[in-house]
């Protein structure tokens, strides 16, 4: 899993599957000063599914453009209870799809975020 984005991009986040290669390749175009947008890259679409079950994906999209929130407040928001949600922000810190701010709060500092998955038949 890797991150990359560069200062003042759109502010979404695009979250897809890609090979090591792929990234290396988007980090240099970066380093050159192409456009890349921010993304999150997985090694592989059962990794991404996984990790954005259902109840992360609600905890995503609840802090999406809401700044930062406490895990009380983000329970709230998605219906559900602290104790589940926080398991689901721990996964979701490890990985570096979230921040805490240095008062605790939760941080997903994008107004939007998009999924990219796609499957080809073998020719």
């Amino acid at each position: 899993m890797s991150a990359v984005c560069e200062e003042n991009a759109v502010s979404t986040l695009i979250i897809g599957v890609s090979d090591i290669e792929s990234v290396k390749a988007r980090m240099k175009a970066a380093f050159r000063g192409e456009p890349q947008g921010c993304r999150y890259s997985f090694r592989s679409e059962e990794r991404l599914l996984a990790t954005l079950n259902p109840n992360r994906w609600a905890i995503l999209c609840a802090l999406t453009g809401a700044g930062p929130l406490g895990v009380r407040e983000v329970a709230r928001r998605v219906e559900r209870d602290i104790k589940g949600v926080h398991s689901d922000v721990q996964v979701l810190l490890t990985c570096g799809l979230l921040d805490k701010t240095p008062e605790g709060k939760l941080s997903f500092p994008y107004e939007a975020v998009q999924v990219e998955l796609s499957y080809s038949a073998a020719a």
